[in-house]
Parts: C-alpha cells; structure tokens; sequence
C-alpha cells in the first residue's frame, strides 16, 4: 500500500489530515499528492489539513495542490480542499462576530457609561461593550467585559435575544455588515443590574467612566 498523510474520516464524507511533526515540503507534496488520489478512489469529498505554525513552509505546496485558505487561528492555518467534480458544500469560515453591549442602571436610573482611549469616537459618552471570546456564553462575557473596563461587578439581570419572534426594537439587538475585515457582527444589548458602584477604569483602554443621569445614550459601538 502506498504510503499516505495520516488522516482521519469526519462525519461528512470527508478527512482531516492533523500535521504535527515536521516534514520536508518535497515529501509533503509527494504524500499529499498520493493521498488524494487515493481519497478520490474512495469517494471522500472535503479535505481539511490543519498545519500548526510551526510548519508553515508546508503552506504553498498545499496551496499548489488545489487547496485554499478557509481560516486562521494564533496557533494554526486551516486548508481545505473539495475533490468531488461538482460544487463543493463545505461550509465557510465564520462570518460574524458575536458582541456585548450592557446597560448599567444603579438605583437613582443612573447609567453606567465610558468614554475610549482608542478608535475614532472617543469624545462619545457609551455603555460597555465588547466582542465574546470564543467559547463564551452571552451572561458571562458582559459581566467580564463591564467588570474590565469599570471595575464594577454585577450580576445578569436580563439578556434580550431574538428567537421565534419578530425584530421589534434595535435595544435589544442589532447587526452590522463589513464591521471588522468584511466581518459582520451581531450585537446583544443586556439589562445589568449592578452589586458595587465604585468606578476603577481600565487604563489601557477607557479614558473615563461615570454614571450618567441622562438616558439619551444611543452609541453602542
């Protein structure tokens, strides 16, 4: 049997090939032209090769082989390739960002909102936001993004989403188109209620931070 990249099936009809050890890219290209002869034989459709960064000298000659950039991760690339003649069906990398927005009301209806260091509005008056890391549920990250920039600690009290209902009010939620490198984003407005009322600003990137008495506030970035 002809040697070929370790590969495991997915749950598609497909393979990912995991690249972890080093290999000179003149063997990479002979294996990977191998297998994917071999993986047409058997009728595999997608192929996903994840290349470590380490081994980014095996890019160009995946790239000669037919496959295409689909995303990027710190620590790794993500290939991929469709081997039947017809239109490939693998799905694209994602295309939206997930952020955060909070409405802080103390007990005087006092909102909490900050001005930024960075960024072309940083004279505007806004409430916190921030974009979920991966893997984040909606209530844990606006309680760490407000706590980051302000110091204040806070419990969730309500987070507005839009599910089997008509789109009724932009407070609650919201979408933007070519935000971020052709990203769109998609904006959760969250109801807090706050546990502590000291403002600690993060220096880094908030310039100042105060409850505000006037609820005129329409700047979620």
């Amino acid at each position: 049997m002809e040697m070929q990249l370790p590969a495991k099936e997915d749950l598609y009809g497909g393979v990912v090939v995991e690249m972890k050890e080093n290999m000179d890219p003149d063997v990479f290209h002979a294996l990977l032209k191998t297998s994917k002869l071999q993986w047409k034989l058997q009728g595999k459709k997608g192929v996903w090769i994840k290349l470590p960064i380490n081994l980014v000298n095996l890019v160009e000659t995946a790239i000669k082989e037919g496959f295409w950039y689909h995303h990027a991760e710190p620590k790794f690339l993500m290939l991929a390739d469709w081997l039947p003649e017809t239109t490939s069906t693998l799905p694209g990398n994602a295309t939206h960002i997930a952020r955060v927005g909070a409405i802080v009301l103390n007990d005087k209806q006092e909102i909490l909102v900050v001005q930024e260091k960075l960024g072309g509005k940083t004279e505007v008056w806004k409430i916190s936001t921030g974009i979920l890391k991966q893997g984040e549920d909606i209530h844990v990250g606006v309680v760490r993004e407000v706590k980051e920039e302000t110091g204040v600690s806070f419990k969730p009290l309500l987070c507005i989403s839009i599910i089997d209902t008509e789109f009724v009010e932009v407070r609650a939620f919201s979408q933007e188109h070519d935000v971020f490198f052709g990203k769109s984003e998609v904006l959760f407005l969250c109801m807090m209620r706050p546990l502590s009322f000291d403002i600690q600003i993060q220096e880094t990137e908030i310039k100042a931070a105060k409850w505000h008495k006037e609820h005129g506030i329409n700047e979620f970035d």
